[in-house]
This record gives structure tokens, sequence and C-alpha cells, in this order.
């Protein structure tokens, strides 16, 4: 299958400036980069946001009805995580939790099924230390409502697991994809960029 790539690296070798977008913290005015984001989405993508042809990226970025369709398209999406400044994987786990808990319990999805499910998904980064060039790649099937997860560590095999709770895994989805709810503004907009540049062809 041939991807529409909003942001080009290969394995631990990558220009930040190459990604589409990144995490960061910033203290006492010292912005800290943690993970740079690349999102890599199935061409076909382009014909389900056909409405919103001749909008420049500016406005799709501010537009969650655009990042709704784009989310819902019923076509494979893959996000990449690499990670820039080291962080221990329960550090991360918690934040992703914490993020999809409050997501899920302001809709009134979050049920125990939900709760379990983020458990599972903490427990799997857990005991994980992540290095700079660490890589969380996720996979978010057409065909199924859950998110694949692969981690991949220096040294090490790769660990994979398997969100199979689609109330998570979806919220997983917007965490990255979703507009002005989403954890990256500059992934944001490096997203309504490149598929503005799309829809104009």
């Amino acid at each position: 299958m041939q991807w529409m790539i909003i942001s080009l690296f290969s394995g631990f070798f990558f220009s930040v400036d190459d990604l589409a977008g990144i995490t960061d913290i910033e203290i006492h005015f010292l912005q800290i980069k943690f993970t740079a984001i690349g999102v890599y989405l199935d061409p076909a993508v382009v014909a389900h946001l056909d409405k919103f042809k001749g909008k420049s990226g500016s406005d799709l970025a501010e537009d969650d009805d655009f990042f709704d369709a784009l989310i819902s398209a019923p076509v494979d999406k893959i996000v990449r995580v690499v990670v820039i400044k080291e962080i221990k994987g329960s550090q991360y786990g918690v934040q992703l939790e914490s993020a999809v808990r409050d997501r899920l319990a302001a809709d009134d999805k979050y049920e125990d099924e939900e709760e379990a499910a983020l458990e599972k998904l903490v427990e799997f980064f857990q005991a994980n230390y992540f290095k700079k060039g660490s890589v969380i790649t996720y996979t978010f099937p057409a065909s199924s409502p859950i998110a694949e997860v692969v981690l991949t560590l220096e040294g090490k095999d790769e660990s994979k697991f398997t969100v199979e709770n689609a109330n998570v895994a979806g919220e997983i989805k917007k965490w990255y994809l979703g507009g002005s709810r989403g954890v990256s503004p500059t992934t944001i907009t490096s997203l309504a960029n490149s598929l503005a540049a799309e829809l104009a062809k």
C-alpha cells in the first residue's frame, strides 16, 4: 500500500524539521521538546475530505469538523511518536491515561471496561525507559475500531500491544489527530497544511 506521508523519517535518523509536529513543555520560558510526531495516511483519505476543498491550511487548522472528518474517514492511519528527550515509560503512560480518561469522562463514556483497557496500556509502557530515538507506533486500521501499538526501544525486540476497547482507541486517535483537542498544535498545523495542498490538486 502507498501512504501519504505527512512527515518523513527513517529509522532513528531524522531531522526534527521533517516531522509533522512535536509535544513539548515550557518550564520558566525554556521550551523542552519531548517527542516528534509523524503521521501517515492512506491517500484515499483525500476523497473523504472533498467538502473541504478550497480551504487554506490555516482555515483547516482551526476547523474541528475537518479533523472529525479526518478521524472518521475509513482509511488506515499511522501515528509514529519518536522520543527526542528521554522520558520514563510510566510518565508517558500516565500522561496518555490522564488525557484519554478525562475526555471519555467528559463524554460520559468512562466505564469499567475503559478503565481496565487504560490500565493495561499504562502497564505496557510502565516498565520501559524511553531513550532518545525510541519509537511508539500507533496503527488505526480502517477495518477495525482498535489501535495497535508497537514500541521500539534501542537494543530490544519490538513490544506489541492491542487496545481493543473502541472508546479508548478512538480517544488516542483524537489525542494525536483531533484539531483543537490534539496534544500537539504543530502536528495539527502540519496536517492541515499538507492536506490543504493535497485537496488543492
